[in-house]
Parts: structure tokens; C-alpha cells; sequence
């Protein structure tokens, strides 16, 4: 049977769209695949609306893994070797196998050894303050009497009715963490989508009044997040440091307030993410083109992720945060803007940071008393229940320590 010239075109006619139509099945079946992958992962990482019941070290595989998957970050995700798992327990055993190495998935970046501090401290300065780090770290007795006069203290003023006024009180995430009313940050209310002047942070002083050094925050809100980047771009900020996962054992500490690529905007304020980097198995660097387009400025900033501190306890070595904060004081160098700090609360994780970072500035400067119980003092003036735990407290004893054994070993002899 013959078939005429018309009907052929008809048969290769529907033919073709036979083809068409089951590449585009295909299509659509794996960019349905991907984005039901890609859920799940967000899931897993507390990126999602549900966020999953992955343990603390599940969540930093993950995220490691959900970043190095994207095509701009391929390059910096090398391979990595193992990490120091001894708890930290006294200032001797830390010392007492020299410098270790801290993991680097970047042969390029230089390991916690290789990366000397840098100080003004003298050799005398340096062993006396050792010397009494560690007779701190011995004497437990000692130990527990500073931490239970610490418990004891209370600050003055200490008024907090502003964060606990019934406009302000789904601001906060918890509402025994709050900020005092002499020392918290104020936001312009007439650029506020809410028109209020409130957010859960407070303003650090070191020693000038005039400059403050960090501000120490909570973890962002869904509903706080515009409030998060408006006092980000009045403070001036560059550097922000990130202490907690987003989700820890199911429960959600704090919410992704940056986009996970490309831009998003948050009331006036468009960020950016330009580049996420992976510089060890402990910490991550991304880099933030923040926008205001009410006036068309622009400014960047770096945001450091510490993941190797779980929500309840201390990280298993000091030495991961060390060098964690030499690559934040690197970055921060020669600004005259404070450093945001957060965690979930922002007082725990977020005050044993702000504690280390201020009186090893200190020492840098030449100090030559160093009395950190009095520094935290200082310090809890400002911001309720900085440091709360005496774990905590001890690991920052022990930073210290570590770090003065690092500059004395740097210092020419």
C-alpha cells in the first residue's frame, strides 16, 4: 500500500512530536528528581520550612557536602584528613605534644601551626600570664569559687523593659536572653518595616565608648531577618562571626538569613551571595554584596561559620576556634566597625567568643594585667548570661593559655 506525500508529512509530523514531547518528559522527571533531592538536603541542613533531626556532625557533613556541590565553590573543596578528638581538659595536655595541625580542605591555606600569631606581648608578660592560666586550669577548687562569684554577680543598670515590653516580645527567641535597655542597639524606626527601634542585640564596649568593639546578637528570626540586615548596614558592618549550625538535633537555632545562591531581598536591603568558601572541616567563609535600594549604596561583607561547636557543651579542641579567629581578626584588620557576633541565644557560644577575642586584644596591645573573671564582668555589664556555663568559662581559660604558648613560641627567644 503506497502512502501519499501529505500523509507521510502528518506521520513524521507526529513523530517528531512524539520525540519532542518524551524528551521533555525526561526533562521534567529529572528537574522534579533534583528538586525533591534538593529539598531533602535542605531539609537536613535546616535550610527548609521542616527542618530534619540530624545530629550536630551530620549537620556539618552536610553542609560541606551541599557546598561543595555548587559549580563556583567545586575548587575549594579538596580532600581533608583527620581532626583532634582529645577533649580539652587541662592547659598541660594541650601543650604537651606541641603544635598540631588543624585540619584544611585548601592545600593553599595555612594549617593553626603555620600561621603565627602576631603580638605585641612581651616574654616576661607572657609566661606570668601562663603561669596563671595554668594554676587556674589546676586548681579546680579556685576554678569553681571564681565561677560561683561570677554566677553571683549582677549587674547595674540592669533594666531590660524595653526587650520585654509586649511589642517586642516575639522579637526575641528566648525571653531569659534579651538585652538591657542602657546597651542595646537601636534601630532607625523610620527605615523599620515595623517602625519600631527594636532587635535582640546588644552594643560591647571594650574600653572606648565611642567605638564599640562587637555586638552580640541572636540568631536571626524568619521575622527578624530585615531587622538583622538594617542594623548590619547603620553599624557599618563587615565581619559577622556565626557560632551555631542552623539546626542542632532537630531543633532550630537560628534561620538562614542570607540566600543560599544569586540574591535575595530583605525590606530595602538586597544581599548577594558571591562566593561560599570551605576552608576546613570546621569553619566556612561567605562573602556578602549587600545592597540598600532606597539609596542605591552598596558595601560587602564576610560572614565566618564556625560548625564545630555544638549547642550543648564545647568543642572537643581549642585550637579549631583559634584559628578560626585569626582568619576573622585577618579580614576584620584596620576597620573601625564592630564585629557582629551570634549564636541562638547570642549569649553562651556568642559571649565565650567575644571573651577570648577581647582579652587576647588585649594582650596584643602590650597589656600587662590580664584579669579575664574581671573581663567578664565587663562584659555581662553589657549583655546578661555572657559565658553561661563554667565549661564554657574553662575553654576560654584554656584558649588563652594556648594562644599566649603559641606567641612565646613565636617571640624570638
Amino acid at each position: 500500500m503506497r502512502i501519499g506525500e501529505s500523509s507521510r508529512g502528518v506521520v513524521l509530523g507526529l513523530v517528531a512530536m512524539a520525540c519532542v514531547g518524551g524528551v521533555l518528559v525526561v526533562a521534567l522527571g529529572v528537574a522534579c528528581f533534583r528538586y525533591h533531592g534538593r529539598q531533602l538536603e535542605e531539609r537536613k541542613l535546616g535550610l527548609g520550612p521542616e527542618a530534619g533531626t540530624e545530629t550536630h556532625f551530620d549537620y556539618q557533613e552536610l553542609c560541606r557536602q551541599h557546598m561543595a556541590a555548587k559549580s563556583f565553590s567545586r575548587s575549594d573543596a579538596g580532600g581533608r584528613r583527620g581532626t583532634d578528638t582529645s577533649r580539652v581538659s587541662s592547659v598541660s595536655s594541650q601543650f604537651s605534644d606541641g603544635p598540631q595541625h588543624s585540619p584544611s580542605s585548601h592545600s593553599s591555606t595555612p594549617s593553626w601551626s603555620e600561621e603565627p600569631a602576631q603580638s605585641n606581648m612581651d616574654i616576661s608578660t607572657g609566661h606570668m600570664i601562663l603561669a596563671y592560666m595554668e594554676d587556674h586550669l589546676k586548681n579546680k577548687d579556685r576554678l569553681q569559687k571564681e565561677w560561683e562569684a561570677l554566677c553571683s554577680y549582677q549587674a547595674e543598670p540592669s533594666s531590660t523593659s524595653v526587650a520585654l515590653s509586649e511589642a517586642n516580645m516575639d522579637k526575641n527567641r528566648y525571653q531569659d536572653f534579651v538585652p538591657y535597655d542602657h546597651a542595646r542597639v537601636k534601630l532607625k524606626a523610620e527605615n523599620n518595616p515595623s517602625k519600631h527601634d527594636y532587635i535582640n542585640a546588644s552594643i560591647i564596649i571594650d574600653h572606648d565608648p565611642r567605638m564599640p568593639a562587637y555586638i552580640a546578637t541572636q540568631g536571626p528570626m524568619e521575622h527578624t531577618i530585615a531587622d538583622f540586615w538594617q542594623m548590619v548596614w547603620e553599624n557599618g558592618c563587615t565581619v559577622i562571626v556565626m557560632m551555631t549550625a542552623l539546626v542542632e538535633d532537630g531543633e532550630k537555632q537560628c534561620e538562614r538569613y542570607w540566600p543560599d545562591e544569586g540574591s535575595s531581598l530583605y525590606h530595602i536591603y538586597e544581599v548577594n551571595l558571591v562566593s561560599e568558601h570551605i576552608w576546613c572541616k570546621d569553619f566556612l567563609v561567605r562573602s556578602f554584596y549587600l545592597k540598600n535600594v532606597q539609596t542605591q549604596e552598596t558595601r560587602t561583607l564576610t560572614q565566618f561559620h564556625l560548625l564545630s561547636w555544638p549547642a550543648h557543651g564545647i568543642p572537643s579542641s581549642v585550637r579549631p576556634l583559634l584559628d578560626f579567629r585569626r582568619k576573622v581578626n585577618k579580614c576584620y584588620r584596620g576597620r573601625s566597625c564592630p564585629i557582629i557576633v551570634h549564636c541562638s541565644n547570642g549569649t553562651g557560644r556568642t559571649g565565650t567568643y567575644i571573651l577570648i577575642d577581647m582579652v587576647l586584644n588585649r594582650m596584643a596591645k602590650g597589656v600587662k594585667e590580664i584579669d579575664i573573671a574581671a573581663t567578664l564582668e565587663h562584659i555581662r555589664d553589657q549583655r546578661a548570661n555572657m559565658v553561661r556555663t563554667k565549661d564554657q568559662f574553662e575553654f576560654a581559660l584554656t584558649a588563652v593559655a594556648e594562644e599566649v604558648n603559641a606567641i612565646l613560641k613565636a617571640l624570638p627567644q
